[in-house]
């Protein structure tokens, strides 16, 4: 998949089907517009392509009135939206800056400067609910009669349900906040997962005897926060059982060399002998979590919050045991 950051680029397709929206979490709902756009695309002969924007819009609209409860908690990060959008088969992507500029656009301009002139298109694949253009003035129904009026086509998806349940981002988020993993990937159609960069932190886990693979979430709220049973890949060949914290760590200094910002914390269980100490940092590792432990806590002294990490530990084998428990019965009565 080709990525564009704006649209005035000369290695942009000069026309293509196109869908357009923030695609947090790319859910299964996103996948089955994905699918339909792909194949909307090769009856057409041009490339599928993707526009989303960054930052989320109503993050723009939270920091310019500033309030911050505006902005959505995010799903993704925009290497992980991107990397399934890829997956979906996406051919291009473009990722436009949401800003002032962008913000203000009336709907007819928004069809005239971004989608005919910016990236050439002739098939247009929305939501249900979509609407777009200063003060979401722009519904369906101006795009379909922009399009018979330009020439271009324009679809519009219904929403998609999984056991009755409308699929969408709110309800993943709903599931994240609430600790309701099963849920969760059951609407992501995979278990939740968050990648990156292993970076440097203050190398505290060494002293705590619990070393750790630590991950920036580049948003300041996430979905998900607190102790979870993980899955790491990326790091041994095979995927590691694992113990994580997501979130801000409260129990340590605020001034420390993360600032306060928000780190996905990863223990593997079982540490991989031959990784060393420094083994670990600057591979891209995928972390899936699982099942939430319990919420983030803050302890008093470092006693308290290794013996904290103990029981989280243990805990984690517990889930680790009867998941595994689990999968041993299943594959008997498949064989049975």
């Amino acid at each position: 998949m080709r990525i564009f950051r704006g649209f005035h680029h000369p290695d942009i397709a000069p026309a293509c089907a196109l869908t357009i929206g923030n695609f947090d979490g790319v859910h299964r709902g996103h996948q089955a517009m994905l699918a339909l756009l792909n194949s909307e695309a090769r009856h057409r002969g041009v490339p599928s392509c993707v526009m989303t924007f960054e930052p989320h819009p109503r993050d723009y609209f939270a920091a310019v009135t500033r309030k911050p409860d505006l902005a959505p908690a995010r799903i993704a990060t925009l290497r992980d939206k991107l990397t399934e959008l890829e997956r979906c088969g996406a051919d291009q992507c473009v990722v436009l800056p949401f800003d002032a500029r962008l913000s203000s656009l009336a709907p007819e301009a928004f069809i005239a400067d971004v989608l005919l002139r910016g990236v050439g298109a002739r098939y247009v694949l929305v939501g249900d609910d979509f609407r777009f253009g200063a003060r979401r003035a722009g519904d369906y129904a101006t795009l379909d009669a922009a399009g018979q009026a330009l020439g271009f086509d324009v679809a519009r998806m219904n929403s998609y349900e999984v056991h009755g349940l409308r699929v969408s981002s709110s309800a993943v988020r709903d599931a994240l906040n609430e600790g309701r993993m099963d849920d969760a990937a059951r609407l992501l159609g995979r278990p939740y997962s968050i990648s990156g960069h292993v970076v440097h932190g203050r190398h505290l886990g060494r002293e705590l005897g619990c070393r750790t693979l630590n991950l920036r979430f580049s948003h300041w709220k996430p979905a998900a926060s607190g102790i979870f049973a993980v899955r790491v890949h990326g790091l041994a060949g095979q995927a590691l059982d694992g113990v994580a914290n997501l979130g801000i760590r409260p129990s340590l200094d605020a001034s420390d060399i993360n600032g306060g910002r928000v780190l996905l914390e990863t223990h593997c269980l079982d540490w991989p002998v031959d990784l060393g100490l420094e083994g670990g940092y600057g591979k891209i590792i995928g972390v899936e979590l699982l099942h939430k432990l319990h919420d983030e806590l803050k302890y008093d002294g470092m006693d308290a919050l290794r013996a904290g990490i103990a029981r989280d530990c243990k805990d984690a084998r517990s889930y680790f045991s009867s998941l595994h428990a689990q999968t041993q019965r299943q594959t008997t009565r498949d064989r049975i």
